[in-house]
């Protein structure tokens, strides 16, 4: 088998440049030892790299022809190579329950999905690396007070310290995307709990984004009325970018003992 035909539907772009993907793959070495799961591996541009590491190696690929070109061309991933969709994938007993790694060129279209997976099973993924689109890698990075700041950067940046590494560019794909891409690094903090309910920290975060060019007070609502006491409090002034994390994790506990009056 010579090639795969990258697929559109599955958000295929198959990474050409090996000096690129030896960089995505030293990546991984900030969790050293560890096992590594590659998601989406198309024709293995990443993962010869992966597989030099001295450390087991698992793969999961949708693609039925991927697939076939892995196992053709990667005999020392017999076994390990799992032809599944990610996003349903179970991944408790993936390597005896052991911790592991995350890594892949994620196909851009469920990118966000992958890590909200990702935060399911934040305490088996010690790190998550990988590329993904430059505008969401910048997402998951940004500070309060940014355009860019919001739910995915509060959820993520919670559990995991985030590190923007490095952009590339569209011409060293097949087919080149329409838009950069980047290369993130999420690493697990020091966070064993949230000190809050984490349900409605959730809640209150995507609630409040959903409408973010309004004041806290007003995007709030639907969880605390506007004529609680409560929300008299300047914090409601406030709209949702220009709060930290620990800032959203003080309002949750603020309204959960408001609801409980």
């Amino acid at each position: 088998m010579g090639t795969v035909r990258p697929k559109k539907f599955l958000g295929q772009h198959f990474l050409k440049d090996l000096g690129i993907a030896g960089d995505i793959a030293d990546t991984v070495d900030a969790c050293p030892e560890i096992p590594v799961l590659e998601v989406g591996p198309g024709m293995g541009v990443l993962t010869q790299f992966l597989t030099q590491k001295g450390r087991e190696v698992k793969v999961v690929e949708l693609d039925f022809e991927s697939v076939a070109y892995l196992k053709e061309n990667f005999p020392s991933l017999e076994g390990n190579i799992i032809e599944a969709d990610f996003l349903k994938l179970k991944l408790e007993n993936l390597f005896d329950g052991k911790p592991f790694v995350l890594t892949g060129n994620y196909p851009y279209n469920i990118s966000s999905q992958i890590f909200f997976k990702m935060l399911e099973y934040k305490d088996l993924i010690p790190c998550c690396t990988g590329m993904i689109q430059k505008e969401v890698a910048e997402r998951i990075a940004a500070a309060p007070g940014s355009k860019t700041y919001g739910i995915l950067s509060i959820l993520i940046q919670a559990w995991y310290k985030v590190e923007y590494l490095f952009t590339v560019h569209e011409h060293v794909f097949n087919p080149p995307p329409k838009v950069k891409s980047a290369v993130i690094r999420m690493t697990r903090n020091e966070t064993t709990d949230l000190g809050c309910d984490e349900r409605l920290f959730k809640q209150i975060v995507k609630t409040t984004f959903n409408q973010r060019r309004k004041t806290l007070r007003n995007s709030i609502s639907p969880i605390l009325d506007k004529s609680h006491p409560l929300s008299a409090d300047p914090i409601f002034d406030k709209r949702p970018e220009q709060l930290s994390v620990q800032d959203f994790i003080g309002l949750t506990n603020r309204i959960e003992a408001a609801l409980k009056e």
